[in-house]
């Protein structure tokens, strides 16, 4: 069943987090519902600018349509990750996607609260809520790229500001995260202190964090061990999921740890098998992990075995 991220967030504000997780094709389709079904988990499908013309948006747009027929009993919204206005507007008009992200954070304050109220309205008068980010995340996905001189924290004071002025339904905060596989360094973390000021100045609001894969090293060191180079890869403590969620963080993007999984199972299987040449042996194997790695994930999040809860509050 596809629903608005706003009936999500309503039913998780305060206590746990949703996943939301990036697609770009069958298999990742196929695991990331079969994960979510096994642990009773409503989540976010996310697609991206890049994986909108990965082989055709229509043709990602029908596996999705698909697979909410073969898992019925799923609860989940589709939505568009780091759009810019002209996608966002494409996605607003397709009928197909229930939420929108707007990604105007490279432009100055007044220019990003400017376009992105030309989104909320559009989308607002077809029933489909936005998401809007302020603040820059450092790191690279996708056409997004921030150096990280460059990345700088949601200011808490300019947070109000901004949604009072945009009418967007959720805030997507840079407090430390960033996106790509190589997050931190050192003893850099989240920044807690600034999430809080955040929630303090918007009770109640939806807020999202962007870049928040974990890295898991037993994944990065199969993947090096079977002939990959991720040297240094690091991202953020799972178990700092709930303390977010516990102030306002409703969304949690994850889309690099899947990429992950899905180097390591086929680095594995082709070195394992040299002879190898069929897909679907591979495939099978990558659907399994994908399915068991999106369960781990949701109950990090505190969102597993949440969808009856769930269902109460959408059927009255």
């Amino acid at each position: 069943m596809i629903v608005t991220t706003k009936e999500l967030f309503k039913a998780a504000y305060g206590k746990y987090a949703i996943g939301a997780y990036n697609i770009n094709n069958l298999e990742q389709a196929m695991g990331l519902f079969r994960g979510c079904v096994d642990s009773q988990a409503p989540f976010i499908i996310q697609i991206s600018k890049g994986a909108r013309s990965y082989t055709h948006k229509i043709m990602l747009e029908g596996l999705i349509r698909s697979a909410d027929q073969v898992f019925p009993d799923a609860i989940f919204a589709v939505h568009l990750d780091h759009g810019d206005e002209e996608t966002c507007y494409d996605c607003i008009n397709s009928g197909f996607y229930s939420s929108v992200m707007i990604d105007a954070s490279a432009e100055s304050f007044e220019k990003n609260v400017e376009i992105t109220k030309r989104v909320v309205d559009a989308a607002h008068k077809k029933g489909i809520v936005v998401e809007a980010e302020l603040g820059q995340l450092g790191g690279v996905e996708e056409h997004v790229q921030v150096d990280e001189a460059n990345a700088k924290l949601t200011d808490p004071k300019q947070a109000a500001e901004f949604v009072k002025q945009t009418g967007c339904d959720s805030l997507a905060c840079a407090i430390g995260t960033s996106h790509g596989a190589f997050k931190f360094s050192g003893s850099q973390g989240l920044h807690f202190d600034v999430l809080e000021q955040i929630q303090k100045v918007l009770p109640n609001f939806p807020l999202v964090m962007h870049g928040s894969s974990s890295v898991p090293q037993d994944e990065v060191a199969r993947i090096n061990a079977a002939g990959g180079k991720l040297a240094g890869a690091k991202g953020v403590d799972p178990t700092q999921f709930k303390r977010a969620a516990e102030l306002g963080v409703t969304k949690i993007n994850i889309d690099t740890d899947g990429r992950l999984v899905w180097t390591r199972v086929h680095r594995e299987y082709f070195l394992e098998h040299p002879e190898g040449f069929d897909l679907r042996p591979v495939g099978k194997i990558f659907m399994a992990e994908y399915a068991k790695f999106i369960e781990q994930k949701n109950n990090y999040l505190g969102s597993n075995n949440q969808i009856d809860a769930v269902r109460k509050i959408l059927s009255k």
